[in-house]
């Protein structure tokens, strides 16, 4: 019975996790999502540019260019100088994103231009169905007035294609390796020059005027009518209301459960939106009501950051000030004392969530032999000599103790020495913050591929060591004596 119940929790989250995923198909939308749900149980919406006034026993969340938030819970114990307990990740993946002029006109096609985003499996993109998503920014005029707006939009239906070349006209491929130039070969396919013409939706001549200074724009010119006239349709607005955007392609097929025993979960984003949910669930579940918050003294937060595929170096990234400028605005919403922050970064704890490397069973020299993650293992505590991780023995033996309180599986992994180590967003918050730090990932094969895989298991397990990690970390930090 014990067996059943757990199976149809883990069941139950992992059904809660396709939504988000088939909500998310780029970082605005994740963060959007992320948005309702908080709002939904309660959380205020704060923002950067006022100033903040903050009560014990309280939950906020802001956001930063919409595609980075963060989200938190203040104890009703807490005092200024007191411990930040956080799960960070990160919103963006690898994709192929529309370049500022992305007119293409080749062969008698309307094709899209592209530019890699990310260390992509570039050649996963061939041959799938795609659409478009992100952000549009519109000029609206009301009352005499224009103003902007951001908008999100996502076309459903699959309107973009990357063929893969007919093996008669590359008669090597499977014996030399499908080999992709991203400039040259990367490129959707949106129709045909002669069904464009014979459908043509908008005006030939179709340049926008820019009414808050005169001047014509071209930016009509840069990208192909079709194209636009979609977008505006989706979004309820005119072509030549929409002055800019950042659009991506995205796969339309969905999310979803599967596996002959249903225990996989099938999709794409996993990096790092199963993270980014596992956590956002977490926090949402361990702040569900005031008693949660009866005997805490910290604050437990979720902070969700755009940019980490890229290195993290933007105004929303890791490596910008967003954390070190949260931790110091809510600690000096309690006291001005400038001494307090540096108390409290000494006093909190980072857990670095980013997926981590399955075994693979076509490829199992590529594990370190000692260290070989596998599905329904449980979290993955990752380890780096080099910094690469910012895993070290304290903050190992802290989180491992929370599976161990909890009874939840829990697994290492270290590179091998020969293959270079990828990294996370958190050397960059241990560094640049100073914040005692632990880097972990649910196991996932296919990563960085248009479709990738995970266990339904682990999400489960996932979510209940986060949430387990905000109930229980400020009683257990208490017991560990380092720098004394």
């Amino acid at each position: 019975m014990a067996k059943q119940e757990s199976h149809s929790e883990a069941g139950s989250i992992a059904s809660d996790l396709i939504h988000f995923l088939n909500t998310s198909p780029t970082a605005f939308h994740a963060v959007d999502e992320a948005k309702k749900r908080l709002i939904n149980v309660g959380y205020v919406q704060i923002s950067e540019r006022e100033d903040w006034k903050l009560e014990p026993g309280k939950r906020y969340f802001f956001t930063r260019n919409h595609s980075t938030i963060v989200a938190f819970a203040i104890g009703k114990k807490y005092v200024a100088g007191n411990g930040f307990y956080v799960v960070g990740a990160h919103t963006d993946s690898p994709c192929i994103k529309l370049k500022p002029v992305s007119k293409v006109t080749k062969g008698g096609y309307l094709e899209v231009g592209v530019q890699p985003y990310g260390g992509g499996l570039w050649h996963t993109w061939f041959d799938r169905d795609l659409t478009v998503a992100g952000r549009v920014i519109v000029r609206e005029e009301k009352d005499g007035s224009v103003s902007f707006s951001h908008r999100l939009v996502r076309i459903q239906e699959p309107i973009m294609r990357v063929p893969t070349l007919a093996i008669h006209l590359d008669r090597n491929v499977n014996s030399d390796g499908f080999k992709v130039n991203t400039q040259s070969h990367l490129i959707p396919i949106l129709a045909t020059s002669i069904k464009a013409e014979l459908n043509k939706a908008v005006a030939e001549n179709g340049s926008i005027r820019n009414e808050t200074d005169g001047k014509k724009s071209t930016f009509s010119t840069k990208h192909h009518l079709l194209l636009l006239e979609m977008i505006a349709s989706q979004i309820g607005c005119k072509p030549d209301d929409i002055c800019d955007f950042e659009l991506q392609a995205c796969d339309t097929q969905p999310s979803i459960i599967g596996g002959a025993a249903q225990e996989f979960i099938f999709s794409g984003r996993l990096d790092n939106l199963c993270m980014s949910f596992c956590s956002l669930k977490a926090l949402i579940d361990a702040t569900s009501s005031e008693s949660n918050l009866e005997d805490e003294s910290g604050v437990r937060m979720v902070a969700l950051f755009d940019h980490e595929e890229v290195g993290s170096d933007s105004a929303q990234g890791a490596g910008s000030p967003v954390m070190l400028d949260a931790l110091s605005r809510i600690t000096s919403s309690f006291n001005s004392d400038s001494k307090l922050l540096q108390k409290a970064i000494q006093r909190s704890f980072l857990v670095s969530a980013d997926m981590a490397h399955a075994l693979h069973p076509n490829y199992m020299d590529k594990h370190e032999e000692n260290h070989q993650p596998k599905m329904h293992g449980g979290l993955v505590i990752k380890h780096n000599a080099n910094q690469r991780y910012a895993t070290n023995s304290v903050t190992s033996f802290l989180f491992g103790e929370i599976a161990s309180m909890h009874n939840l599986p829990v697994q290492e992994f270290v590179v091998r020495n020969d293959v270079p180590c990828g990294s996370t967003i958190g050397p960059i918050l241990a560094s640049g913050v100073g914040i005692r730090t632990v880097d972990v990932g649910a196991p996932q094969l296919s990563m960085h591929s248009i479709r990738e895989m995970c266990a339904v298991d682990d999400v489960k397990y996932s979510y209940e060591h986060f949430k387990a990690f905000f109930q229980e970390f400020s009683h257990l930090d208490a017991k560990i004596t380092v720098d004394m």
